[in-house]
């Protein structure tokens, strides 16, 4: 006769040796945030200590108390910081360890710390915090990305290079030029953190768990020791707001994205069949069996940050879409999205700036292939309408046919003689040929934002002076 199995003797076997203590054990297991939440000690440390700096001035504590949690809190950082202090996961978060301790050194004055506030303010605001830091350290990241490009731009700024639509020949543009794209991308991206801080930068603290609190507190002087413009205007509001990490992630995930298209070109333009670039050994790899390659492992990898990044903004956005106000427990799993997203885009910025900062443009290589694929097929067209006064769509058709005759012979436009093109369009003139070549070409594209070098020039003094 075998013995009957209780309902928690079949739990436990569902659930598997890490939880065989039962239901307690899971819940503790899915209650807690430590393992993840601790990455804001210092803002917490800094908001209690700025907290209870104004409970003593509102008269709410005394000032002995104050001193004895200012120290006690000191302690705290320092501990943590030297990795000597207890984390426990029993204590469920950063909040509730820090006081604890808190305790533990100076007794019962650390009690009167939480007086006049909640955790959901108290998260709110160390959170809010933490990604107000983040947006500096990315907008840090650009800058010093956006000026490893106008080093590049302005050693290149009339270095010829194929320009690509479809990945095809397109027009010649010089390096300098298609360096300066991707400083306006970066420098839009650095405005939308700048934009996102500004928006961000008001305080929780003193929304308590939702309404406010009956104590006389000052929530302007703790908005204004914590570095904030103000405090936030509606309680609710307050503790239940993440668009500043949301709109952290979203700045992020384009951000991203501007790192994966030029880290796909830089992945291109290294191949052995483009050669337009080489990646210094600091941001390349060997192959395990295949001695001659280098592969720009720096820039795949940065290419693939952005599914992880795009994956946390898409998740916080599914978390938060459909939560009532004010605080649910399903904001806890904000944080280590945006912790991981923060710390793949920071490094993805630090790698592309520094893969940038070492790589070598091939000037000849570039111009050669500049030269081939007929793209000085447009400046004709355009020869055509200026000079013979021609309609564009007629020039265009003229081009086309002088283009499929070069196709024929195997050779480029600026190679058919002038009688071959006479042939195909009586009022070509000898001028024709200036406008054929490739310096000539982005040498005339002189119209504000152009590839003309003069332009590109323009432009990287421009940024210059905004950096």
């Amino acid at each position: 006769m075998t013995d009957a199995k209780t309902p928690d003797d079949t739990a436990n076997a569902m659930w598997g040796g890490r939880f065989a203590a039962g239901p307690d054990a899971i819940m503790t297991a899915i209650n807690a945030s430590i393992g993840f939440d601790r990455r804001l000690y210092a803002q917490d440390i800094r908001g209690s200590r700025a907290h209870a700096a104004m409970l003593a001035a509102r008269g709410i504590i005394t000032s002995k108390d104050a001193e004895a949690i200012r120290e006690g809190l000191l302690t705290v950082l320092s501990e943590i910081e030297g990795g000597n202090f207890p984390f426990s996961e029993a204590l469920e978060d950063i909040h509730m360890n820090v006081e604890a301790r808190l305790k533990d050194l100076i007794g019962e004055p650390a009690g009167r710390l939480h007086t006049g506030r909640s955790r959901n303010d108290q998260v709110a605001t160390d959170f809010r915090l933490w990604v107000r830091d983040q947006c500096d350290a990315a907008i840090d990241g650009l800058r010093g990305l956006i000026g490893a490009a106008l080093g590049q731009a302005e050693a290149g700024a009339d270095w010829v290079m194929p320009g690509f639509t479809h990945l095809q020949t397109a027009q010649p543009v010089t390096w300098g030029h298609h360096m300066m794209a991707y400083v306006e991308m970066f420098g839009r991206d650095l405005s939308r953190f700048q934009d996102a801080r500004k928006r961000m930068n008001e305080s929780p603290l003193g929304a308590a768990a939702l309404a406010g609190t009956g104590y006389p507190i000052d929530r302007d002087a703790t908005a204004a020791a914590l570095g904030f413009d103000r405090p936030m205007a509606n309680s609710l509001d307050a503790v239940s707001d993440r668009d500043f990490a949301l709109e952290f992630l979203s700045a992020a995930s384009i951000c991203a994205v501007h790192l994966s298209r030029l880290a796909e070109e830089l992945v291109i333009w290294s191949s052995a069949q483009f050669r337009f670039v080489s990646m210094s050994d600091k941001w390349s790899t060997g192959s395990s069996i295949m001695p001659q390659k280098r592969n720009p492992d720096a820039a795949e990898l940065i290419r693939a940050k952005i599914g992880r990044i795009l994956g946390a903004n898409v998740a916080l956005f599914t978390v938060m879409k459909g939560l009532p106000l004010a605080y649910s427990k399903d904001m806890q799993e904000d944080k280590e999205q945006v912790f991981d997203a923060a710390d793949h885009l920071m490094l993805a910025l630090a790698a592309m700036a520094g893969m940038l900062a070492d790589l070598t443009a091939h000037r000849e290589k570039m111009e050669d292939a500049a030269s081939a694929g007929f793209s000085t097929a447009t400046d004709l067209a355009d020869w055509l309408v200026r000079e013979a006064g021609l309609p564009f769509r007629d020039a265009h058709h003229v081009t086309g046919s002088l283009v499929a005759m070069a196709e024929e012979r195997d050779v480029d436009l600026p190679d058919l003689s002038l009688k071959d093109m006479q042939s195909v369009h009586d009022a070509i003139s000898d001028d024709v040929f200036n406008v054929l070549g490739v310096h000539n070409s982005v040498a005339s594209r002189q119209s504000y934002g152009g590839t003309a070098p003069d332009q590109v020039r323009a432009q990287i003094a421009r940024w210059k002076a905004l950096l």
